[in-house]
């Protein structure tokens, strides 16, 4: 049985006063049915994990580089976001894919560097609107997953994929449930043919406008087994109502 993951992914937001978001978000749910997962910026990534420390509330990393160390400026290691308490790294993001220029091959590299640090790794697949219209997405999607994938140390411990059409990511829009259903179930056979019966473990993340009030459709849906959530994980209230609905989902 898979574990149901609500994953929070603050971005470019929150400044020292927002760690209290974090400390309520444990306090409200200290025994919680699913596991929890925030990925603050890198500048509060060591005093969120030593605010929630102890409590069920994981934190991870935005983003790594490939390398260990060395003369890349500006850049931080798996093993740098591991030290500072985090458990997670969000790889593949769309917006590092568009605004970085990140190609599958850099985030497969990035992946194995996850994985050697000890960190799970959540990486993320989706398609434009231009991509959806022209009838594209699960061939786009099919792709990214297959070149931003290692071959090795995959396990439903190591390794989240989600689902992020670009179209939705912040503008309110949510694909319907049977686009969702598509894709997910697409994923989850793809996973199979590479990975064989560890995929069954794998956990698959819908992200893109998820909010309390489409969070429990969503979960309702074929192969979804969370959600990476954006803005609406930036306030403990917001959150927890997500969280609340992800607890009530069916198995």
């Amino acid at each position: 049985m898979r574990r149901k993951l609500a994953a929070g992914n603050w971005k470019m937001n929150g400044l020292s006063g927002a760690l209290g978001e974090a400390v309520a978000l444990a306090a409200a749910h200290p025994a919680p049915g699913i596991d929890i997962l925030l990925c603050p910026p890198a500048t509060l990534l060591d005093r969120m994990a030593d605010s929630v420390h102890g409590s069920k509330v994981a934190v991870g990393g935005q983003d790594c580089h490939p390398l260990v160390s060395g003369a890349h400026t500006g850049d931080i290691s798996a093993e740098m976001l591991a030290d500072a308490g985090a458990s997670y790294v969000i790889l593949g993001h769309s917006e590092r894919r568009a605004d970085h220029g990140e190609t599958d091959a850099l985030i497969r590299a990035k992946t194995e560097a996850a994985l050697a640090a000890g960190l799970a790794a959540v990486v993320c697949v989706g398609e434009t609107e231009a991509q959806r219209d022209a009838g594209e997405t699960l061939a786009v999607v099919g792709a990214q997953l297959a070149g931003s994938l290692p071959d090795a140390g995959v396990s439903a411990e190591t390794l989240v994929v989600a689902y992020e059409p670009v179209w939705a990511i912040g503008t309110g829009r949510v694909p319907t449930l049977e686009q969702i259903a598509e894709v997910h179930d697409s994923l989850r056979a793809a996973l199979k043919d590479r990975f064989g019966a560890t995929a069954d473990g794998i956990r698959l993340l819908y992200g893109g406008s998820v909010k309390p009030g489409n969070a429990a459709e969503i979960f309702a849906t074929s192969n979804v087994d969370g959600a990476l959530v954006g803005g609406a994980s930036l306030k403990a209230s917001d959150f927890s109502a997500i969280i609340a609905a992800l607890e009530a989902a069916p198995e």
